[in-house]
């Protein structure tokens, strides 16, 4: 071959790899980032049913099942809530026996698939707990959000902003409780959630544009009454609410933060997600570059010591070790760095945004003397 021929089959070699390198770290990418709202999250296998009897469940045995707490069971047309591992029941040995609290929705019929998720409750605040509320329209950014309002006589607001693989329902966990010491709760759909507006090229950004539609709550609680708001977030919510405690203009009205598994590795969580989802080892540094492309983030934001310093609300953070989508380190040095003002409240054998799911009754108490002085 003639050099210029051999150089234009090289060159078209190497653009041919490099198209195929971009387009492979856009597949990887949106497999991260272009997920649905409210999809469960990739962590979260299916179980099989495999029988049912009064006031228990039998499931696969995994460690998704075998989770200590309270957590709902989703399938087709199905909705349910089990609670603790039941010990002392017979089981063959590749199943687990758990307490079933109870079936909202469809029948748990054996050889059914479900899943394991966070969130306890579907519906509304009304259907689901039998609470009071007004749908609200927030203006917002890109276009109005929804909301759930759930009035009390306080004036210190509590704004609810749910993360990763979950919806609006996932805060009405917390909604009786909060009902209960008579805090205001305004519980917000943002973009990308159904209702909501989409982002323009339909990619999440894991908070880092996202907040501003928490902002957009929080101009909205403020022209209602609220003297303070308190900003609750779960995963990716958490990291909104931290934005908006050192961006938002309003950030003078923030008495304090509520983080449940925070997402401050931006990075790392996109990795997580693209594996999980099934996207080979090869291509995660790929999907990165992609999502930093097409996104113009660099997921570091969060992990400057300059956002501890700029933090001036009191801060309780709920997260642990076990947690595969957001790494728990990021939120240690966090804590660490601000002792004076974050109270880390560590959470043993929970997943991603399921600190409160582990143990109830531990994370309302913690929680109840945190928002005590707040009020």
């Amino acid at each position: 071959m003639r050099p210029a021929t051999i150089t234009a089959a090289a060159v078209t070699t190497v653009l041919g790899v490099g198209a195929a390198a971009v387009a492979a770290g856009r597949y990887a990418s949106d497999a991260a980032l272009r997920a649905p709202a409210g999809r469960p999250l990739p962590a979260d296998r299916r179980l099989t049913v495999h029988a049912t009897a009064a006031g228990q469940v039998t499931l696969t045995r995994s460690f998704t099942a075998l989770r200590p707490g309270t957590y709902g069971l989703v399938g087709d047309d199905v909705h349910a809530v089990v609670g603790p591992v039941i010990e002392h029941a017979h089981h063959a040995p590749d199943t687990v026996v758990r307490r079933l609290e109870r079936v909202d929705r469809g029948t748990l019929e054996p050889g059914a698939k479900v899943r394991v998720t966070p969130q306890l409750h579907s519906g509304d605040p009304f259907t689901a707990l039998g609470l009071g509320h007004k749908e609200v329209e927030i203006p917002g950014e890109l276009g109005v959000l929804p909301a759930w309002f759930v009035p009390g006589p306080r004036d210190t607001w509590v704004i609810t902003v749910h993360g990763l693989g979950t919806t609006r329902e996932h805060p009405m966990n917390l909604m009786g409780f909060l009902h209960e010491l008579r805090l205001p709760v305004l519980d917000l759909a943002y973009r990308g959630d159904a209702g909501a507006p989409r982002s323009p090229d339909g990619l999440s950004r894991l908070g880092e544009s996202e907040w501003r539609d928490l902002d957009a709550a929080i101009r909205f609680a403020v022209r209602y009454g609220a003297r303070k708001v308190v900003l609750h977030g779960w995963s990716t919510g958490a990291s909104m609410a931290l934005h908006a405690a050192v961006d938002s203009a309003l950030r003078d009205r923030i008495g304090g933060l509520v983080l449940d598994s925070p997402v401050l590795d931006w990075a790392a969580t996109l990795r997580a997600l693209a594996a999980a989802r099934g996207v080979p080892a090869v291509l995660l540094p790929l999907a990165l570059r992609a999502a930093e492309g097409q996104t113009g983030l660099h997921g570091a934001r969060l992990l400057d010591d300059t956002l501890a310093r700029a933090l001036n609300a009191p801060t309780l953070i709920f997260h642990g070790p076990d947690d595969q989508l957001s790494p728990w380190q990021p939120t240690r040095d966090l804590a660490d760095r601000r002792p004076d003002l974050i109270a880390l409240h560590t959470v043993p054998q929970a997943p991603h945004a399921a600190m409160w799911n582990a143990d109830p009754a531990r994370y309302e108490e913690t929680l109840r003397r945190f928002l005590t002085p707040l009020m």
